[in-house]
């Protein structure tokens, strides 16, 4: 992952206005555990509007769907349903030429209530005028915990004592 492209990244969906939460690695990282993570797991607000900003403004960095897709059916939620059911899909992976180092998984179902998460993310400074919009750590600790994954189960164990020792008295 390159620290040039996630800023682009961040700053072309938050330009673009689009909602939208960190998850996976990444935002265990920002939430204060710190560990190798190789991609950028995003879960997108299904608002369709919001869902086509955030499509157009990942294209005009050059991200093109792994799959041979066109990115912009991601937009439709029966796709997206067919892609989980039929190819046993969980992500939607995007790349681009022009970052490289720097690969996105999109979420092809929303694993939480989004408006409620997103009313509890936490924004993180990544750059000069650059912040991204992360799940909230209670959040980020079931998810992590209902995926159930051993690298998800470590995560959860690292995650419950950092907040353990942050909510201790002079922690």
């Amino acid at each position: 992952m390159e620290r040039r492209s996630v800023e682009a990244i961040f700053g072309a969906l938050n330009g673009c206005g689009a909602r939208y939460l960190v998850v996976g690695g990444l935002a265990v990282v920002a939430h204060g555990y710190v560990r190798l993570t190789a991609d950028i797991d995003l879960v997108l607000d299904p608002d369709p509007d919001s869902l086509r900003r955030s499509i157009a403004a990942l294209e005009a960095l050059g991200y093109r769907p792994r799959a041979p897709v066109e990115f912009a059916e991601f937009a439709d939620p029966a796709k997206r349903r067919q892609w989980a059911r039929d190819k046993g899909l969980t992500v939607f992976s995007v790349f681009s030429p022009g970052h490289r180092a720097t690969e996105i998984d999109l979420f092809l179902e929303v694993p939480f209530d989004f408006e409620r998460a997103y009313t509890r993310a936490a924004r993180f400074h990544l750059a000069d005028g650059v912040e991204g919009t992360f799940v909230g750590l209670a959040d980020l600790i079931e998810m992590k915990r209902a995926a159930a994954r051993p690298q998800d189960l470590e995560d959860v164990e690292s995650l419950r004592s950092l907040r353990e020792a942050e909510e201790r008295p002079n922690g």
